[in-house]
């Protein structure tokens, strides 16, 4: 017997074998409970039940979007995925003609796996000793994403993307299962928004801004077939490097298969193919370095938004998890700024930007604490190339000031310890006597240097000789007396007043201030009515905006407005379990009204 019959025999078998191979899976995966029994069996098909409820509800991660007080004037978009959702009524036809074509031509005859792909696959891999053929369906395809998009460790991610056999067949059963669950209109809209097109862009309304600054309902034939053919491989056929010959190539191929389909007829597809490639290429803006430059002062905002958003248990867990909310959650969020005093503020900071002095302006609205302006004598930028060295010695000679250009949180709202406030803290002992029961006729013989028995013997001064005298809350305040505010904080107590001005929103930032308001200092800590205390001027401003609102104290917000992605308010439970909004003033009275007043 001659080799060659055997050779013949020795590639037959395997191509056989592996089509009986593709046709057992199949039916594996059509009759699970066929092939396995018992509880095991149970446990798994419940496990996957739930996977694909999971899936069915699961939605991309989306970016959101900050808006100037008008809720229309956007300022910039936070995203590691940029993506909009788009419904499957605001694309193109052609979309969703050129990605079947491109990636899944039996789509609507298949219920979720198609038998003919997986044969296909599996002889072509034989014949190939490897992996030459895929057989993932769109929808086996979403599978994937979705898992990938869903997960929560890395592990997770791992098990949605190795290349193991199991994966497949996994990623199979999820597949037959989930149309059972979607339509095929629900699985290839998904499927449009949750693909990856190559230079940042997640999804087809993300794609078809950045590769031709235009919306998905605006597509030809021979952009859609462009866009298209790079989900296969968005770096091999990216249209945007220097070469455009595989990218046509691809291009082209798609534009052919949905000829054949009958999406194009012939005449079209030819004419089609004979044109270039032209793109329109759009760089979206991300993160507060790109507000744009006639908002410029908005950076600052812009940043104040991003830590306050940080601290809100509504987003998450930690910090960590709440950005990530904020760069996936696909929110509307509104600035409380109103633009005519921001414009204002801007314009009364006196030192310009190039100043080694910051001057600010922080405005908190009282009764509801949202923030109307924020500046500050500086340039919001990244670009640090230009400022002098710093005047710090402790710094180093390679350390830059911040100025003219810094995104130092310079007002507040950051991790910066602050500035001494000065006699502004003169409120907080007087409205600690005043809630007490102490009228503004308390007086004192103050005289210009006062030793404090209390106090292990301090013995401040007053600025002026000229103010020693009798003088009461109401003197001593309006001309600042120092030795009348020791004596006074004497009589109510240093920690009463201390814990006032915490109940206003102040937070002790350095050690020095921390050890100072411990229990076992606090009662000694004279030197606080002084104003020696770090503090922002964002805290100040809604410390004092408290007294205009009869004593009622507002957190400071940023935001008048956020939305979820389907246009509700973004809500928080509350501790006694009630559902409030995000952006809705938080507000409690601290001092009473007559106090206030």
């Amino acid at each position: 017997m001659s080799n060659r019959p055997l050779a013949a025999a020795g590639r037959t078998v395997p191509l056989l074998r592996a089509g009986l191979i593709a046709g057992i899976v199949i039916a594996a995966l059509a009759y699970p409970l066929a092939a396995v029994t018992g509880l095991g069996a149970k446990a798994t098909a419940h496990a996957t039940e739930h996977k694909t409820r999971l899936l069915a509800k699961a939605l991309p991660a989306e970016t959101s979007y900050l808006y100037a007080p008008d809720g229309k004037t956007m300022l910039t978009m936070f995203y590691e995925e940029y993506r909009q959702y788009t419904k499957l009524s605001d694309m193109s036809p052609n979309i969703q003609q050129a990605i079947v074509a491109a990636e899944d031509s039996r789509f609507y005859q298949h219920k979720g796996v198609d038998p003919k792909g997986v044969v296909r696959a599996f002889v072509a891999n034989a014949h190939a000793s490897g992996v030459s053929q895929g057989a993932s369906t769109l929808t086996m395809q979403y599978v994937r994403m979705a898992l990938r998009d869903s997960a929560t460790t890395p592990k997770e991610v791992q098990e949605a993307t190795q290349q193991t056999s199991l994966r497949k067949i996994k990623e199979m059963r999820l597949a037959l299962d989930l149309e059972k669950e979607l339509s095929k209109e629900e699985i290839i809209e998904r499927y449009l928004n949750s693909a990856y097109f190559g230079h940042r862009a997640y999804g087809i309304y993300a794609a078809s801004e950045i590769f031709f600054s235009k919306t998905p309902k605006d597509l030809t034939p021979v952009e859609a077939a462009t866009l298209a053919g790079l989900v296969k491989s968005p770096s091999q056929y990216d249209p945007a490097s220097s070469d455009q010959k595989e990218a046509t190539a691809r291009r082209n191929y798609v534009l052919d298969r949905m000829s054949q389909l009958g999406y194009l007829s012939p005449d079209a597809a030819t004419s089609a193919k004979a044109e270039p490639i032209r793109l329109k290429l759009t760089n979206p803006p991300n993160d507060c370095a790109a507000v744009p430059e006639k908002f410029n002062s908005w950076g600052f905002i812009c940043d104040y938004l991003k830590n306050w958003w940080s601290a809100q248990p509504a987003f998450g867990q930690n910090r960590l998890e709440r950005m990530d909310k904020l760069r996936r959650g696909g929110y509307r969020i509104v600035l409380s700024i109103d633009p005519k005093i921001q414009e204002a503020a801007e314009k009364n900071l006196g030192a310009g930007t190039g100043s080694p002095f910051a001057n600010g302006i922080v405005l908190s609205e009282p009764g509801t604490g949202r923030v109307k302006a924020m500046a500050v004598n500086r340039t919001y930028s990244l670009d640090l190339s230009e400022n002098p060295p710093s005047s710090n010695p402790e710094a180093g000679p390679k350390v830059k000031a911040n100025y003219p250009n810094t995104v130092a949180p310079l007002l507040g709202g950051g991790d910066l310890p602050g500035y001494q406030a000065g006699s502004t803290f003169k409120m907080f002992p007087m409205l600690a006597a005043l809630n007490e029961g102490m009228p503004l006729s308390t007086s004192f013989n103050a005289p210009h240097r006062y030793q404090s028995a209390i106090y292990d013997g301090w013995a401040p001064t007053n600025a002026s000789g000229a103010m020693t005298g009798m003088q009461t809350m109401w003197s001593g305040f309006g001309k600042s007396v120092n030795t009348y505010f020791v004596w006074l904080e004497e009589r109510v107590g240093a920690d009463k007043a201390v814990h006032l001005a915490e109940q206003l929103g102040l937070r002790w930032r350095t050690d020095v201030d921390r050890e100072q308001a411990s229990p076992s200092k606090v009662k000694k800590w004279g030197a606080f009515t002084l104003g020696v205390s770090d503090a922002t001027p964002l805290e100040m401003a809604n410390a004092y905006a408290a007294v205009a609102a009869d004593g009622r104290y507002c957190e400071a917000m940023p935001v008048q407005g956020i939305f979820n992605r389907d246009g509700t308010p973004a809500t928080y439970t509350t501790a006694s379990g009630i559902s409030r909004e995000v952006a809705k003033p938080r507000c409690r009275q601290v001092v009473t009204a007559d106090a206030a007043r």
